[in-house]
């Protein structure tokens, strides 16, 4: 047995839509567990990965990227954010280096000011540095440290993992002492539903961008565990329109097929099991104002109101 003290603790990641939040929770956990896209604002919920580094565990909250919100989605998307953010041991800013101080980020640090405890620990991570050169991001990291007393600030590049190796380190030697809150092998703490919902979703994303609004969710209506090993998982994608179903399901059913395809292929990947994946597209109108389907996405229907 080793004398090293255990280590745990929440480490939230906030920044702007697209800043490279969930590109870099799945860098760090080695797993893919939280939806990439090009889209922006495709994280609704506060997805916990679980990496380990020595004898400490990181518990990473990926949280909605912050920007001013509109609809009752938006605000409860922000709310989970700085909801995360506050419940942390330690936070990361990320910011892309190409953008730089923009007036979403100028908004980030005036609010972290008013909603971080001076308790917490706050670090900056200056992402996609492989965009600029090395005067650039110098310029960069002087303004943002004068406008915020980071503890460190951390040059890396999420997507290809220059300088996370350095990040995670420091994250582990910064984390409080005290037990695992995971088990070992446990990687997220979303239920699989949910995680195999977001894969969809993803699909869904990546394949209609140009053409699907927002106004889509996909729910798991059942998970039925089968006797050869394999599982059965009902999806529902949820539209607003009608129009929109017929997006989704494509000339004669083609565009939902290779949605289904895709999607089968990685929950299979990420359980290591055959999967039965069959989805419905039905449309609810309403149900951006819906309090269940907030609840299904691990949001709170009142944080909307705000």
């Amino acid at each position: 047995m080793t004398d090293t003290p255990t280590r745990a603790g929440f480490i939230a990641l906030i920044g702007e839509p697209n800043a490279g939040k969930s590109t870099l929770t799945n860098r760090m956990v080695g797993a893919k567990v939280s939806i990439v896209t090009h889209k922006v604002q495709t994280t609704r919920t506060r997805i916990r990965g679980v990496a380990m580094e020595g004898a400490a565990q990181l518990v990473f909250v990926d949280t909605p990227g912050l920007f001013r919100p509109r609809r009752r989605l938006d605000r409860a998307m922000v709310a989970a954010a700085w909801g995360g953010a506050a419940d942390a041991d330690i936070v990361v800013l990320l910011v892309e280096a190409h953008r730089g101080l923009t007036d979403g980020t100028q908004a980030i640090l005036d609010a972290l000011k008013d909603r971080i405890s001076p308790k917490q620990t706050v670090a900056l991570a200056i992402n996609k540095i492989d965009r600029v050169k090395a005067e650039v991001l110098l310029a960069l990291s002087e303004k943002l440290n004068a406008a915020y007393p980071f503890a460190q600030t951390f040059m890396i590049s999420a997507e290809r993992g220059h300088g996370v190796d350095d990040l995670r380190q420091w994250l582990a030697q910064t984390l409080p002492e005290g037990p695992w809150l995971y088990p070992e092998d446990q990687i997220a703490d979303l239920p699989m539903r949910m995680i195999a919902a977001e894969m969809t979703r993803e699909k869904l994303t990546l394949r209609l961008h140009e053409e699907l609004p927002y106004q889509l969710t996909v729910e798991t209506e059942m998970w039925q565990e089968r006797k050869d090993g394999s599982v059965r998982i009902d999806q529902i994608i949820y539209v607003i329109r009608d129009g929109h179903k017929g997006i989704v399901l494509g000339n004669k059913g083609e565009t939902i097929k290779s949605i289904s395809q895709a999607a089968r292929a990685e929950i299979a990947d990420f359980l290591g099991r055959p999967v039965h994946l069959f989805l419905q597209v039905k449309v609810r109108e309403n149900w951006l104002e819906e309090a269940a389907r907030y609840s299904e996405m691990g949001l709170d229907f009142r944080d909307g109101n705000a």
